[in-house]
């Protein structure tokens, strides 16, 4: 059996872009349509996303290669031999994403995966039965931690965007993406995945995230040190920007501002870096402290502390449902509610 695919479009992931039918003359305006065509699916999914997918068919198409095997046309056999073979360094959530990644990559290169073919299903369900643990989730931040981690951050630029970075990525419960995409105002820029209205009693951000366009709402905070609202003008005002992507990148020295809108990976080392600088859970040692938070910490900060009604914290996080809700809630009033008494005992 050959190693790899005769096919270039099977290992150059760039190769694999719409294009015409071979019968189909192109032209300049069918060229523009199909480099258009290029765009919108190039935005099918999130970027983050896009990367996982790509390392994900990465990994697969190199076992095969190790294997003797090849990866397209995709064979459900030799998928479950993959899975098969990871199950022992892999946790159950990661195989099932370089699965959906695999299926991902199948489709932009013209093939069908059925991911229902019993190699894979029996075998994932056996993975899942002896290998599955509780998800291992991210540590949810609080105000207090979130007021110390600022107050570790410097007066320059760097300082004041990390400041707004940091209070209205909590207050508004926002993920990663969400914040790097606003713009300051609607249609400023072709990437924009949202923008903000700056009123009195806050701001309204309005957002394109995993379920569709929302409305977020960030009122003022009880003091000019912990208000988001005033994080954000402050950071508007030295920075100068009136225009296009609210969070920009800035020169080393931080004292400049640079053209480029952040990636959302920036936010990552942030909260990361203020942690540790901040001193939050110093019984474990930095790489452990570190790993603990991430993006998520700010999300699943808000929805374990905001003491409101469970629907309003809901809405602004973005859920479909008050289950997904429930799963970033870090602390929860457990045993508040005794069935045992209630049933009589």
């Amino acid at each position: 059996m050959s190693t790899s695919s005769s096919d270039p479009r099977d290992t150059d992931p760039d190769a694999a872009e719409l294009s015409l039918p071979e019968q189909i003359p192109g032209s300049g305006r069918l060229d523009r349509l199909v480099e258009e065509a290029r765009d919108y699916a190039r935005d099918a999914a999130a970027e983050a996303t896009q990367r996982a997918y790509s390392a994900d068919w990465t990994h697969y198409d190199r076992w095969c290669r190790l294997k003797g095997m090849v990866s397209l046309p995709p064979q459900p056999e030799v998928i479950g031999l993959y899975l098969t073979d990871c199950a022992a360094s892999h946790s159950v959530a990661t195989l099932e994403r370089r699965l959906a990644g695999i299926g991902f990559a199948c489709r932009q290169r013209g093939h069908v995966l059925n991911r229902q073919d019993r190699h894979i299903t029996s075998v994932l369900a056996g993975i899942r039965r002896r290998h599955a643990r509780p998800p291992v989730q991210k540590a949810a931040l609080s105000a207090e931690d979130i007021l110390a981690m600022a107050a570790t951050l410097p007066s320059d630029l760097r300082g004041l965007r990390g400041r707004a970075l940091l209070l209205l990525g909590f207050a508004g419960g926002l993920r990663r993406s969400e914040l790097v995409g606003l713009d300051m105002a609607r249609d400023d820029s072709p990437d924009s995945r949202g923008w903000i209205e700056i009123e009195a009693p806050g701001a309204l951000l309005v957002l394109q995230g995993k379920t569709g366009w929302r409305d977020v709402e960030v009122g003022r905070g009880s003091s000019p040190r912990s208000c988001p609202i005033a994080a954000l003008e402050r950071w508007l005002e030295f920075a100068k920007i009136d225009f296009g992507p609210v969070f920009r990148r800035v020169s080393r020295d931080g004292n400049r501002l640079q053209e480029g809108r952040i990636s959302d990976r920036l936010v990552a080392r942030l909260i990361k870096q203020s942690v540790l600088e901040a001193g939050l859970r110093p019984e474990l040692p930095d790489a452990e402290r570190a790993a603990l938070y991430s993006g998520h910490s700010l999300r699943a900060g808000l929805a374990s502390h905001a003491e409101v009604d469970e629907a309003h914290v809901q809405k602004q996080l973005g859920h479909a449902s008050a289950e997904m809700t429930r799963r970033y809630q870090r602390r929860k009033d457990r045993f508040r509610v005794n069935l045992t008494k209630a049933a009589g005992l």
